[in-house]
């Protein structure tokens, strides 16, 4: 596990490159590194220099690059390397390298560089549709990350050939930015590995016709916050989305809806499996009674115009609770509330936690200017025991890891699979 580091520290990150066809788009993830201020150090496999060359990764990074434990072996790499990093990440990582990383195999400089890593690891894989979906691979992919290893999902995609399905090397933009959030979390690092993750994010749109709908201000911004935080803490992340305003991170499982009555069955076919739940999403209490088949039209004559009639939406949080067995998942509410003549946005926010029997409920103020579609948030996470823990405003990103640091605590220990699994 890293430790914390001067703010002035130039973050020291190894690259590995596996051999596999997308050896290439290692080279811009190369550049998005140095060009963003990090010391980057290649170490590919001989494998994967039949796609790209060692004078391509030493002009990029201005460093040697050797692939073996021979090369420069007074300064003893496949030690030194691991040692030193702030984050080893490979990418591509190919079927090969995750079954040589998940058995301890150390037959090459980079697979040495993994055993001695003290710092986050990061794997990006990339190969067939069919080799990634093979138990095999899933296993070891899991054993990975129950030892604290991040691996990315794998995009969708046009693959090698005229192939398209998961497997497909996720964006080095996307590949990057995992890499910083897993250079920034510090201590946190792992927290999270082998977890299973669902959060939801965004705002459900009910239609009232083919064109309109009830909706609301959400962009979906904090609910994608919490699964990327989620994701470089080593879960395993199924973000259910439904209208948001902001990509979704490379990392996690998206399952797109658009109404609340979507949005519940989908959380809750995931949720059976999952450790954690945190509902992010604004969910519409109300939904238009009747949906026209066809525009509604609107009519010279006021007395014509049509009334809405709205009829509640199931209470998603509420059914999350009664339908859980136990302790497990946990579950964590989020709660957008304005004060009125009846309260605060405080008590209001203890009632509903009282209300919905969750574990947490992250309560915060919205308004036209706060809280839905800005790059900050100010919280307070209150729990079911009492507690009351305060998130000044900041980055929502700094919030989601806020309601990581409180779910972390209230976890157990988890299980870890055995190479039986193969």
């Amino acid at each position: 596990m890293s430790t914390p580091r001067d703010p002035q520290h130039t973050p020291r990150v190894v690259l590995g490159v596996a051999g596999g066809i997308a050896a290439y788009k290692a080279a811009l993830l190369l550049r998005e590194l140095t060009e963003t201020g990090h010391d980057v150090t290649v170490v590919p496999t001989a494998a994967s220099e039949r796609f790209v060359g060692r004078a391509t990764w030493e002009a990029l990074s201005g460093k040697p690059v050797a692939t073996d434990v021979w090369s420069h072996a007074d300064q003893v790499p496949h030690v030194r390397l691991g040692r030193h990093a702030d984050l080893v990440v490979v990418a591509p990582a190919t079927a090969d390298l995750l079954a040589r990383a998940a058995h301890g195999l150390a037959d090459d400089l980079l697979t040495n560089v993994l055993l001695t890593a003290t710092c986050p690891v990061l794997l990006a894989p990339a190969m067939h549709t069919e080799m990634w979906l093979n138990p095999a691979v899933q296993a070891n992919v899991a054993l990975l990350r129950s030892r604290g290893v991040t691996v990315l999902e794998p995009a969708s995609g046009r693959l090698t050939g005229a192939d398209s399905g998961p497997g497909r090397l996720p964006e080095p933009a996307d590949v990057a930015a995992a890499c910083r959030r897993l250079l920034g979390s510090g201590a946190r690092g792992y927290d999270l590995a082998g977890r299973r993750v669902v959060v939801s994010a965004g705002g459900t749109r009910e239609p009232l016709d083919p064109v309109r709908f009830l909706g609301n201000r959400s962009s979906g911004r904090q609910g994608v916050a919490v699964a990327a935080a989620a994701a470089a803490r080593g879960a395993h992340v199924t973000l259910v989305t439904a209208h948001v305003e902001v990509p979704a991170p490379a990392a996690v499982d998206v399952v797109e809806v658009q109404t609340a009555a979507q949005l519940a069955e989908a959380v809750q076919a995931a949720a059976a499996a999952a450790d954690v739940v945190v509902m992010a999403a604004a969910v519409a209490d109300f939904r238009p009674a009747a949906r026209a088949d066809v525009k509604i039209k609107k009519s010279d004559d006021p007395a014509r115009d049509p009334v809405v009639v709205l009829e509640r939406n199931p209470d998603v949080l509420a059914g999350l609770v009664a339908a859980r067995a136990g302790a497990s998942p946990v579950i964590v509410g989020f709660a957008a509330e304005t004060g009125d003549e009846t309260g605060s946005v405080l008590e209001h926010g203890r009632a509903k936690l009282a209300r919905k029997g969750c574990d947490l409920l992250v309560l915060n103020e919205v308004g036209e200017t706060k809280g839905f579609a800005t790059a900050t948030n100010a919280v307070t996470i209150l729990g079911r025991d009492g507690t009351e823990r305060e998130v000044p405003e900041a980055s929502k990103d700094v919030v989601a890891d806020a309601v990581w640091d409180a779910v972390v605590p209230m976890l157990p220990p988890p299980a870890v699979p055995t190479t039986g699994a193969l």
